[in-house]
């Protein structure tokens, strides 16, 4: 098969989605669907015993949570689908805005009760500023929910973008009869059996009185609304999806494997192949000869037992192959991959090949940090991977002095993962670290403890922002340096932050030494 092929073949993108809408129990059932789980897990379930395939940590299964993006990869029809299921909670934000990064499309889930949430625009944000297309699922169907046309109002209000159902529901909660496919003019009756698949009845003719057989008396209120649906909606414009300004809406039921297969083969036909990514020097396009990739995620330990740490690299452009020699874009250095490996969560296998749109994994020994380029000898840089200013501080103790070297390594390695960001301070040398949230300071203790075999405490530390600062006159940095000693320290990659203690603070600075740049996010 010609790279060409091979690349229009490839669908890969992230579900997201504020907590607790339903993410990761969709990803368990796009799974199901393309035959490679033959049970779906669930995250929380009384009737269902098995945890979700992509919750594969120790600290997601006992919480209900998803902490770290995973990555699933399967064949579905004749198209290679790349799914990568992303944390909602905020603490873990920033592992979710890296992901946005290596995906060319989004299913974003909505809870059908409760609407657009806060987490929902955020992401909705950042996919806008990167133009991606974004395909609604309104979930869990099988609950009582808002009225449809006032939810589909809110989604276009909050969202900022155009809609267009292309499938619709048949009334909500206990009354809830099924969903009717606008795309492929089909109707779905809806059995509450939670882990199996059942096909749908092909219905062209709405008028038909077999619709009453089939649905009672709700057959009146489908049509009337169905009508209104196209009067006010128009047909699918897929130019206007694919640049971002026109979103798809589902509707189903996760837990209940319902409208996820409608959604599935719509998506696999109308989504984007790999697109071109921009990189410092030039645009890339996914067609060109020499392999490019970038690292965006890096998962210390997915292995408890090898203390193993994987780089997850998105492939961009022409074809990875095993054993071939690449470079290192940042050090110049050249290696050899001889395990790349193809995920299913923590489950994976060795791959010969990789084509744009692929997330293979490499085995890292220390050498990669996220937005790290990997090429065939081609000096270019990927850009848009951002680490923001942390916003909660804490110093990090030794709790046990015979375990120094296992905490210092832990906490280098989960570093590296960005989970959080480490700062040691110019003035004490004590290492303070900086997170997002404040889960994110269990999720660091509990893998100390877990994976490293290392205990530590955590001191409180009053701090407002962490900035990154720079300046071209070299005299001004070294007096700001002097003056503000005690606030100085280093970022893990040696570049200078200014712990600014309050707002007052850090105005007083800004309007002192006007040289001087303060960056809120580590890319500039």
């Amino acid at each position: 098969m010609s790279n060409q092929t091979e690349i229009q073949r490839r669908r890969t993108f992230a579900i997201v989605s504020h907590p607790d809408a339903g993410k990761t129990t969709l990803t368990e059932k796009l799974l199901l669907f393309g035959g490679a789980i033959r049970v779906a897990g669930a995250v929380k379930s009384n009737k269902i015993k098995k945890a979700a395939t992509s919750d594969f940590m120790e600290i997601e299964r006992q919480r209900g949570i998803s902490v770290a993006t995973s990555v699933m990869g399967f064949e579905y029809r004749d198209y290679k689908v790349n799914i990568l299921d992303t944390p909602g909670h905020q603490d873990f934000q920033e592992d979710t805005f890296r992901t946005l990064t290596a995906v060319d499309s989004v299913i974003i889930v909505i809870d059908a009760a409760k609407g657009v949430e806060p987490q929902t625009e955020k992401l909705m944000n950042v996919c806008r500023m990167r133009k991606t297309p974004v395909i609604v699922f309104i979930n869990k169907l099988d609950r009582p929910t808002q009225d449809t046309f006032e939810l589909l109002d809110e989604i276009e209000k909050q969202l900022q973008i155009r809609i267009n159902p292309l499938s619709w529901p048949i009334n909500s909660g206990p009354e809830f009869k099924g969903v009717y496919n606008i795309y492929n003019k089909s109707l779905n009756l809806f059995k509450a059996n939670v882990q199996e698949i059942e096909p749908g009845i092909s219905f062209s003719d709405i008028e038909s009185p077999e619709l009453e057989k089939l649905i009672g008396n709700d057959a009146d209120k489908l049509r009337e609304e169905l009508e209104l649906v196209y009067g006010v909606y128009p047909e699918l414009d897929h130019k206007e999806y694919l640049a971002g300004n026109l979103a798809p809406v589902f509707f189903g039921s996760a837990l209940y494997n319902f409208g996820v297969q409608e959604l599935l083969d719509t998506f696999v036909e109308i989504a984007p192949w790999p697109r071109p990514s921009q990189t410092e020097e030039r645009i890339v396009y996914p067609e060109d000869e020499k392999f490019s990739g970038f690292v965006f995620k890096i998962h210390a330990n997915i292995d408890p037992n090898h203390r193993s740490r994987i780089a997850f690299v998105k492939v961009c452009s022409g074809r990875f192959e095993r054993n071939n020699i690449y470079t290192h874009v940042r050090t110049g250095k050249t290696f050899r991959i001889s395990s790349p490996t193809a995920f299913m969560a923590a489950q994976k296998e060795v791959i010969e090949e990789a084509y744009p749109g692929d997330i293979i994994g490499v085995p890292d020994n220390g050498t990669f940090i996220i937005g790290d380029t990997l090429t065939e000898g081609e000096n270019i840089h990927y850009k848009g991977l951002p680490s923001f200013s942390p916003e909660l501080f804490r110093y990090v103790e030794n709790a046990d002095p015979m375990k120094t070297k296992q905490l210092n390594k832990g906490v280098d390695q989960l570093m590296d993962e960005g989970v959080a960001q480490l700062f040691t301070s110019a003035f004490n040398g004590r290492r303070i670290i900086g997170t997002v949230g404040q889960l994110q300071f269990e999720v660091i203790q509990y893998r100390l403890e877990h994976e490293y075999n290392a205990k530590c405490r955590f001191e409180p530390l009053s701090m407002y922002k962490a900035c990154w600062i720079k300046s071209d006159n070299p005299k001004s940095l070294t007096e700001f340096k002097n003056r503000k000693h005690q606030k100085m320290a280093v970022d893990k990659r040696g570049r200078d932050v200014f712990m600014a203690d309050s707002q007052f603070i850090l105005d007083m600075a800004q309007s002192e030494f006007k040289d001087i740049q303060f960056h809120f996010t580590s890319e500039f």
